[in-house]
């Protein structure tokens, strides 16, 4: 009885001890799927304002019409609790829900179709166990004809999406090798960076191709190239992604919730890996910057005098040169840099009339936690004026962005209204 009694506490003790370590397995499990779900940036899509995280409902403009974000807690009526593994990772990578209906690719689905079984697992159980359900309904989506016909979408799967899994170059170290995956596959940031047809479609997917993170448009934003970035250096790279801000540029529009939802979460070993790929992609030709010589020294030197100014040189001198300074070079770290700068010399006007009606402001994050603003300039001036602020600064200094419209202001104006 004594042998028996012994027997049965070291199975009791082996199966406690096999019990905890599946339950620390299980948390480790879902720990990853966590972080799998902050670096694709899941929370920012699919969160609203005033209502709970993953409870989807974010009104999102497509350009032919206005997407609302799905539920993705586990509730089993309006969210994915009802979800196989296998129905969840079909709408992750391919676009397609439970029920066959194909997703709209605001779903970046040809980026995630390169996610790993092994992530995908952890996403989804995450998804199922570590996020609470919420009992909403999404609104459904508002989209006009022919684009509000969802059958459409397996015709454009056929012709535009690209379900082909992650694939390494020859030559890549491990750090690289995991930065092109996080870039091209979870972080999905060529649904940005890369330029689309006229489909909508995205023009390249991976880094083989030269379009492949050369630069885009967003809702109206230009949107810069990556290939390269050879005014950044990698840490530069690294503190943009971690912080909102370097020591030339801060975040604004859509990138700062990138930011504040994503990468700055993100492990410094995987900022530096996406640091690291991103300076392998070779740079696109640089412009030719002959035209203005010594345009730096010049604006800098007529600034300086205030003598015989334009109307955009003045407003300049009134509303920015006390933060951007008369040279346009800011302050480190606080206030971006103006010559040079891609908002500025971008072929669009759309994102610079943005930050000066409205203002721009970093997020705070766990390494920059204060929150530098930039006042928006809507309330005192008018779209003649914003417009000629505008020409000024993609002129100025070593810049060769085009005169901007009282039009196109007019524009901008009316769309912060809007929203």
């Amino acid at each position: 009885m004594k042998k028996l009694n012994q027997l049965l506490a070291v199975l009791a003790l082996s199966l406690a001890s096999i019990t905890a370590a599946h339950a620390a397995a299980d948390q480790e499990l879902l720990k990853r799927g966590e972080y799998l779900a902050r670096a694709g940036d899941c929370m920012a899509c699919h969160s609203a304002a005033g209502k709970p995280s993953f409870a989807g409902g974010l009104a999102i403009d497509s350009g032919h019409g206005i997407i609302y974000s799905t539920n993705i807690t586990p509730d089993k009526e309006h969210g994915i609790g009802n979800y196989s593994e296998e129905q969840f990772s079909k709408a992750v990578r391919h676009g397609v829900r439970a029920d066959g209906t194909p997703l709209y690719p605001a779903m970046p689905y040809p980026s995630y179709a390169k996610v790993s079984d092994d992530d995908i697992h952890a996403l989804y159980a995450y998804f199922m166990d570590g996020v609470k359900p919420v009992a909403v309904a999404s609104p459904p989506s508002e989209m006009s004809f022919p684009f509000n016909i969802r059958w459409g979408m397996k015709l454009w799967n056929v012709f535009f999406a690209n379900d082909k899994p992650f694939k390494e170059q020859a030559g890549w170290s491990a750090e690289i090798k995991r930065g092109a995956y996080l870039v091209e596959g979870l972080g999905h940031c060529g649904s940005c960076h890369t330029p689309r047809g006229f489909a909508m479609n995205e023009k390249a997917s991976d880094s083989a191709q030269e379009q492949f993170l050369s630069g885009g448009d967003l809702n109206g934003w230009a949107v810069p190239s990556l290939r390269g970035m050879p005014h950044w250096s990698a840490q530069d790279i690294v503190d943009y992604l971690q912080t909102g801000r370097n020591k030339t540029a801060s975040v604004a529009g859509e990138m700062s919730l990138v930011v504040e939802h994503s990468t700055s979460h993100l492990k410094q070993e995987d900022l530096n890996a996406i640091a690291a790929y991103l300076k392998t992609l070779s740079t696109p030709p640089a412009r030719n910057d002959g035209a203005r010589p010594q345009g730096a020294q010049a604006t800098a030197k007529k600034l300086t005098a205030a003598k015989d100014l334009t109307l955009g040189e003045r407003l300049y001198l009134d509303n920015c040169a006390a933060c951007h300074f008369v040279t346009g070079k800011g302050a480190p770290g606080i206030f971006p840099v103006l010559d040079g700068a891609s908002i500025a010399n971008a072929d669009n006007p759309t994102g610079l009339l943005h930050v000066i009606l409205a203002g721009a402001r970093t997020p705070s994050t766990e390494k920059a936690p204060s929150i530098l603003v930039m006042p928006g300039f809507a309330h005192r001036l008018s779209d003649k004026e914003a417009a000629e602020l505008a020409s000024f600064v993609r002129q100025g200094w070593g810049n060769q962005g085009g005169a901007v419209s009282e039009r196109e202001a007019a524009k901008v104006r009316a769309s912060l209204e809007k929203h």
